[in-house]
């Protein structure tokens, strides 16, 4: 197979996952229980929002064709409870924010530009028609959509769908990932391990990325370097909805993954990507189920899932659209690199949108990554970059 860029690799799993994925189980939860979910089918608002003309300040409510000097206070309008009566010439409401704007009126004077003297009001601004008040409907007419099928439910969707009474929302079911980590020398996190082992950390930061991302996770028991028990965890891996694999998909005598997968009648659409980390990347379909199998070091795996897996996964839970939350930032120090290979090394972004690339000694370095809250993203054909200039950035 041809060993892909970033860019092509990216796109094939998209296009891939949305050609042959089936549609994701519906179901039917609580509000709070939808956080994070993928909302399966679109909601409307109940009504117009906001249902009458309303106030956004504390102030008084007036008429923009009234010179705004000594009107008399003829009553209070406060949230949830209106004004009744009818706002007259040289009037005024006093008009808490939230409120219905008075009949009559047509303007909101704020109160930090009020001088009242008894009952009457005087500002030295003009007034204008409109003025700090929110037309019914401005926010959301009656029947509009207003969070979208396939839209992931964050805490301002979420309050959107409280706001017009969807207690009980319709949403994807959450992708169900099989991790399954690779390797004689990889021991259970309670073990203390030898001089040539090491903890199953990677399966344990693949379960938070997957709960993240919105899935939900089964991390398996370590597959041995044998071809009894990789195809026996892999075949009970495939009973997913994806697999995650992580080590044995190099070159070395013992990797022995992409064989056993091989057997299982897998189609794989690539085996390597021009980036770093994680250039031994695989992707494929096996029994129907889609599988990636990652490089066994940490920040390989790491990367690899939040390039590819997590697209991956965002489409198997229903979403409409998978991005990759990419920015720019400025470098706060010169960097080169080799070109040749698309790189994401790990890298502080500071408050200031400056970038500082982590000293780092490799792909299996897990505290520099522990120390990271990004990634630089180099440019392939690019060799080098100035303190000041821009760079792409992926955050953790």
């Amino acid at each position: 197979m041809a060993t892909l860029s970033f860019d092509e690799a990216r796109s094939c799993v998209l296009q891939t996952v949305c050609a042959h994925a089936a549609a994701p189980r519906v179901e039917t939860v609580w509000l709070l229980d939808a956080a994070g979910r993928v909302l399966a089918e679109p909601v409307r608002a109940d009504r117009d929002y906001p249902p009458t003309a309303r106030s956004v300040r504390d102030g008084f409510a007036v008429r923009s064709a009234d010179p705004p000097r000594n009107l008399r206070v003829i009553g209070e309008a406060r949230a949830g409870a209106g004004f009744q009566g009818q706002v007259g010439p040289g009037e005024a409401v006093e008009i808490m924010t939230g409120a219905p704007t008075p009949d009559g009126a047509d303007a909101i004077i704020m109160v930090e530009h009020v001088v009242r003297n008894g009952d009457r009001i005087s500002a030295e601004k003009p007034v204008r028609a409109g003025d700090f008040i929110n037309a019914q409907g401005v926010e959301a007419r009656a029947g509009e959509v207003v969070v979208d099928r396939g839209w992931r439910l964050d805490y301002a969707r979420i309050a959107q769908l409280a706001a017009v009474g969807c207690v009980r929302p319709r949403v994807y079911a959450r992708p169900r990932v099989a991790i399954l980590s690779t390797g004689d020398e990889v021991v259970n996190i309670e073990d203390t391990p030898r001089e040539s082992q090491v903890r199953n950390s990677n399966a344990y930061a693949l379960a938070v990325q997957v709960a993240r991302a919105g899935g939900a996770a089964d991390i398996l028991p370590v597959a041995r370097d044998n071809y009894a028990s990789t195809r026996e965890l892999i075949e009970r891996g495939l009973a997913a909805d994806l697999l995650l694999l992580s080590g044995g998909v190099s070159a070395g005598k013992y990797d022995i993954v992409e064989r056993v997968l091989a057997d299982l009648g897998a189609e794989f659409y690539f085996d390597r990507v021009r980036i770093q980390p994680g250039q031994p990347l695989v992707f494929g379909r096996a029994r129907g189920r889609f599988f990636f199998g990652l490089p066994g070091n940490p920040a390989s795996t790491m990367v690899c899932f939040e390039l590819f897996a997590r697209a991956a996964l965002d489409l198997l839970g229903g979403c409409s659209a998978a991005p990759l939350p990419l920015l720019h930032a400025r470098l706060t120090e010169p960097f080169r690199h080799r070109p040749g290979l698309t790189r994401f090394l790990p890298a502080i972004v500071d408050d200031q949108g400056g970038i500082t690339p982590v000293r780092w000694a490799g792909s299996s370095d897990v505290p520099s990554l522990a120390r990271a809250n990004a990634f630089l993203v180099t440019e392939e054909q690019r060799e080098s970059w100035e303190a000041g200039d821009w760079i792409r950035a992926l955050l953790k």
